[in-house]
């Protein structure tokens, strides 16, 4: 058993993917107020985004490298370049995700007009981001904590924290490989407790609700199933629950924290009540679902070949 240490992000170094906008630059803002470096990873970033790296140019450090989560070159490239730049990682949010758009979706099958991904391509982009990549990136990190670690000679605390969502309980017809990606982190991060006892590495995980950021405001399709009596929790809440995640000791490994809109609370893997309330809500989710049923009406739905029925 790993004698445990308080764990102070102040001097640390953070990978966060998908810090170019909504939660996951919340979280990296929080971070470097907080004192640690952080390498931000995306394929762009917003304009707020651009100001941490262009305000934090000293101690502590935000550095941009581009990346395609997808690519698992560029996955490793990100783990290089923040060795590189800051000389040892700590903590890694692979918090870049996706919300089943129409180009990666269930109901615009691989071929169909509307999708990117390919009749003959035997991958769903939308899993390649949130499922393979941070799988992927917890592998990358827990081969970089553990390098460290045997360089020290000590069973430094290091922390993965994964993004995972409410829909990892709940159930969207408009959205089923999206539910079943965050199910999938859900176990995952459970999965990985052990870790933390054996190995100093804690891997928790948030699941946001109802969050006012692009995966909701820039996607029309989504915005239609918000009502007026639904009301949004902000990235910042969900910001300050990933920052419990990694500090407080009453959080061990294997914790998903639910954030809505004033409420956080733990979610338990057995027998939960499941989320509710303030930032949960979604009131015309059902009433929407005559748009799928409006698709499979379609002649050979599903049955196109290299884009052609």
């Amino acid at each position: 058993m790993v004698s445990q240490t308080a764990f102070d992000i102040n001097g640390k170094t953070a990978i966060v993917t998908g810090a170019g906008s909504g939660i996951n630059y919340c979280f990296a803002k929080l971070l470097l107020e907080k004192g640690c470096n952080v390498l931000l990873a995306d394929l762009s970033l917003r304009p707020e985004a651009r100001r941490l790296t262009e305000t934090y140019t000293s101690t502590p450090r935000a550095v941009f490298q581009k990346t395609d989560v997808t690519d698992w070159t560029a996955l490793e490239t990100m783990f290089r370049v923040a060795a590189q730049s800051f000389g040892e990682v700590d903590i890694v949010c692979p918090g870049a995700g996706i919300y089943d758009p129409p180009w990666s979706n269930f109901w615009h099958p691989p071929g169909s007009p509307t999708s990117q991904d390919k009749a003959d391509g035997g991958r769903y982009a939308t899993l390649d981001i949130n499922v393979t990549h941070p799988i992927r990136s917890t592998q990358l990190a827990i081969s970089a904590f553990l390098a460290s670690q045997r360089a020290a000679q000590h069973r430094s605390p290091k922390r993965v924290l994964i993004v995972s969502s409410i829909a990892g309980q709940n159930a969207n017809l408009h959205t089923p490989i999206y539910v079943a990606a965050k199910h999938a982190m859900n176990g995952f991060i459970r999965s990985l407790a052990p870790l933390e006892e054996k190995l100093n590495i804690r891997v928790n995980g948030v699941a946001p609700g109802l969050i006012k950021t692009p995966l909701w405001t820039e996607h029309p399709e989504k915005l239609q199933f918000i009502g007026q009596a639904d009301e949004w929790a902000t990235p910042e809440e969900v910001a300050d629950a990933m920052l419990r995640c990694l500090v407080e000791e009453g959080l061990p490994g294997g914790t998903v924290l639910e954030v809505g809109k004033g409420q956080t609370r733990e979610v338990q893997a057995l027998n939960d009540p499941g989320p509710s309330g303030s930032g949960h809500t979604v009131s015309n989710l059902v009433g929407t679902y005559e748009e799928v049923f409006g698709l499979l009406k379609g002649e050979g739905w599903g049955a196109f070949v290299k884009g052609k029925l």
